[in-house]
């Protein structure tokens, strides 16, 4: 898609969900509105670097900027941000030439309760300058070595859950069992479409997390049984307006980092529909 077409798109998909999720009907070839009423944006939108990972560092920087997005939870995985000091060095640098923010990185699995490799990612994290470790699999018997280390970093632990498929942690609500008396900086990264798939209410789990979340990963499905079913966001299930309004009442101050996990050859279509369709979302309650 050329750069003319791709803006015509954005503009459009942008434009025809502010008037849906506003509850406008659009008579046949009739214009939406060109802004939507101004106010301070309470949903920070970002991108989660694993959606890209087929592509290098700089064809990653080369989309976020087509896509006008400045927001970025780094993995390391292809060159992204890679672990060794030099190299990390090297990203760090090449993303804030770009005028990328680094808000957090993950996910990272922490598969020792060892003192050593706890503090290699504490160590990674505070190198790029990232405030928020999205932690894929720390067990429940090593949180307190972990809470011990998030104390002494002054960094946010938050822990992904990963579905029915996970032997841990599934729901957001199994993570906040287990976490409600350690550190405050100990919490989750909701994932939507695992948190549906395991059979939890998402509205009603942003609710119950609150002020644990720090991070979010965004898709969406057409079936919450089936991980396979992911689509662009805005053409399946996941209830997006819903989740918002969860957010700004449970005043969440994190990223909302879309997650594409499909297509990983192409992802910029819909990539590119779904940063439009949540745009529009958000333009049509009122913000853009």
């Amino acid at each position: 898609m050329n750069q003319l077409s791709r803006r015509t798109f954005l503009r459009s998909t942008v434009l025809t969900g502010a008037a849906i999720s506003a509850g406008v009907p659009l008579a046949a070839g009739a214009v939406a509105p060109a802004q939507a009423p101004a106010g301070a944006m309470p949903i920070h939108l970002g991108l989660a670097s694993y959606t890209f990972r087929e592509f290098t560092r700089i064809q990653l920087i080369r989309y976020m900027k087509q896509l006008e997005m400045n927001a970025l939870n780094c993995k390391d995985v292809v060159d992204h941000l890679p672990t060794d000091p030099t190299e990390e060095a090297t990203a760090v640098a090449a993303y804030t030439a770009a005028g990328i923010k680094l808000h957090a990185a993950g996910a990272i699995y922490f598969p020792k309760d060892e003192d050593d490799d706890i503090r290699a990612k504490f160590e990674y994290c505070k190198r790029a300058g990232i405030g928020v470790i999205v932690a894929g699999d720390p067990s429940p018997a090593s949180l307190p070595r972990v809470e011990r280390f998030v104390k002494q970093y002054d960094m946010r632990i938050a822990i992904h859950n990963h579905g029915p498929e996970d032997k841990l942690w599934q729901s957001p609500l199994d993570i906040l069992k287990l976490i409600e008396n350690m550190d405050p900086r100990i919490g989750c990264c909701i994932d939507v479409g695992h948190t549906v798939r395991a059979g939890t209410d998402i509205v009603d789990a942003i609710h119950q997390v609150g002020p644990r979340l720090f991070n979010m990963h965004m898709k969406d499905l057409t079936d919450f049984t089936s991980k396979e079913s992911q689509v662009a966001v805005g053409r399946g299930k996941m209830p997006i307006r819903a989740i918002f309004e969860a957010l700004i009442a449970t005043h969440y101050e994190g990223f909302v980092d879309l997650e594409y996990e499909v297509h990983g050859d192409d992802p910029m279509p819909g990539v590119t529909e779904s940063f439009a369709y949540m745009r529009g979302v958000l333009a049509g309650m009122g913000y853009r």
